[in-house]
């Protein structure tokens, strides 16, 4: 009696979100033949997965989406009433954004922390903001040019672009004040800008937004042999031994069909949850696993501009463009004790019922970095799962005296900002968000320099103990973060791929 053979794969990429489509560009750059598989557990919003929302050519998905990233504040597009009810099974749901709460994880110490169950993962949701970090959000391991040379690949990849959305001569106005407010601190390339954006500046239209599907076009567009691409197909376990991982154990979530695929290498770019999650399921749990889970405080405000404060008539105020929702998008570098804050300054014009202004709104949001804490982590259950029947994940997260003392800075700092643009009501028009309400989650499967417990893979990604199993996402990422993070968990991206690349072409790998 004979058995047929296991599929078997080059390279299985868990995940097709931004990081995944970075590994997947660049292993397939370097070799045109190489055999990659990608699995996602969510299936396609609209016509093709990897696509940005943005760009949909579906109206109904497309008012969806604007009208809901239309506050500037990305977490609030998984709803501003945190959701606790947990749906009755995976068929029940739709493909979109959830939060963990919903999802059947215990979440209440991070209530706005949310997953993208869909294809593409949040890189078809996210605004595209992709400042670059500085001071001690970098991570180059004492290898500077590597840093420099790899977060300029993960910029031409992520197609980053400056003053893609503005400035307007309102926004110019904006900038002007902010320049005047911290002139001198840092360097000039560190002056408050423009919002550097993944974005495709076109001349009229809505812009496009990079997503998967634009990285690595096979994902959307297919027409790659050697790519094979599984939706709706979710890994509960990869398939360990001596030291190696041999590929994993799929599910279909459609009929509960189980499968194995083998695999050379393993890469997971699942998200800062889901990465952890599948190396516990796995026996993978080294001590740091789910630990230094980290977030930014995130504050938000808006002011109305005071037109007669600045000499502007309400007539000359700028309107977006079709299928945009700001007029301008900035930013206020951090640059470290000086000035610790990240801020996205996110500006709209009102209009009435005939489209004509009537007032401005300058939105400020300051991201405020936290102390990286083992204590703030991820507990995995042993008996638990939750709505994908993997570990059920308790969250422990809180801020600590010295980041309270930073947020209560930060506050001040907000008012005193706005007040600069005009009357301006903290108790109504600027909150603290909940944790978890920035999406912008990294640390809890951190890269470091030694195996010394603290971490869980290698610069690299390389995840310690294995020779053929890497990590890449913001997950990886082991700094505390001010700013927005795709863009530096990009770098773990091409980190990956490139060390997955050098070991393929090493004899021994095969």
């Amino acid at each position: 009696m004979t058995h047929a053979p296991r599929p078997r794969t080059d390279v299985l990429v868990v995940g097709s979100g931004i990081m995944g489509s970075v590994v997947a560009r660049r292993l397939r750059d370097t070799d045109p033949a190489l055999h990659i598989t990608m699995v996602d557990g969510g299936s396609a919003i609209g016509e093709a997965p990897g696509l940005h929302l943005h760009d949909l050519n579906d109206p109904d998905l497309w008012s969806r989406y604007n009208e809901r990233v239309a506050t500037g504040v990305q977490g609030m597009y998984t709803g501003a009433e945190v959701v606790r009810e947990v749906a009755g099974g995976l068929t029940d749901l739709a493909p979109g954004m959830f939060h963990a709460l919903a999802f059947g994880e215990d979440a209440e110490a991070m209530p706005q922390a949310a997953l993208a169950w869909n294809a593409g993962g949040m890189g078809v949701h996210w605004t595209a903001a992709t400042p670059w970090p500085a001071g001690d959000e970098v991570f180059d391991f004492g290898d500077p040019d590597r840093w420099a040379a790899d977060l300029d690949i993960a910029h031409r990849l992520l197609s980053v672009t400056s003053s893609v959305i503005g400035p307007t001569e309102v926004g110019r106005t904006v900038l002007d004040v902010l320049r005047r407010r911290y002139d001198g601190v840092g360097p000039d390339d560190r002056r408050p800008q423009p919002m550097p954006m993944a974005v495709n500046a076109t001349a009229s239209g809505p812009m496009p937004r990079t997503a998967p599907g634009t990285i690595f076009p096979p994902i959307a567009a297919g027409g790659d042999p050697a790519f094979t691409l599984m939706t709706g197909t979710l890994a509960t376990s990869l398939i360990v031994a001596d030291g190696r991982v041999t590929g994993a154990r799929l599910r279909r979530v459609a009929d509960g069909a189980e499968s194995e695929l083998l695999a050379d290498t393993v890469v997971v770019c699942a998200d800062a949850l889901r990465t952890p999650q599948l190396l516990f399921a796995s026996g993978i749990r080294p001590p740091a696993l789910g630990r230094h889970l980290n977030e930014h405080a995130f504050i938000t405000a808006r002011v109305l501009l005071d037109l007669d404060r600045f000499g502007l008539d309400t007539d000359a105020l700028p309107l977006p463009r079709a299928g945009e929702f700001s007029t301008d998008s900035l930013w206020l570098p951090q640059n470290g004790a000086a000035q610790p804050f990240h801020g996205q300054i996110m500006n709209r014009t009102y209009v009435d019922e005939d489209g004509h202004p009537l007032a401005h709104s300058v939105g400020l949001s300051l991201y405020v970095p936290v102390e990286s804490r083992a204590g703030n982590r991820l507990v995995f259950s042993e008996s638990e799962t939750d709505l994908a029947g993997m570990p059920r994940i308790r969250v422990e997260f809180g801020y600590s005296d010295t980041d309270r003392a930073l947020i209560g800075r930060a506050l001040d700092e907000v008012r005193s900002i706005a007040e600069e643009f005009g009357p301006f009501d903290p108790e109504t028009e600027c909150a603290l968000l909940p944790p978890g309400s920035s999406l912008h989650l990294t640390g809890t499967v951190r890269a470091g320099a030694a195996d010394d417990g603290t971490c869980v893979c290698a610069p690299d990604g390389r995840v310690w103990g294995f020779d053929n199993l890497y990590l890449a996402g913001n997950g990886v990422v082991p700094t505390a973060m001010a700013a927005n993070v795709t863009l530096t968990g990009a770098v773990t991206a091409v980190r990956a791929a490139s060390a997955v690349t050098e070991r393929l072409a090493a004899p021994a790998a095969h």
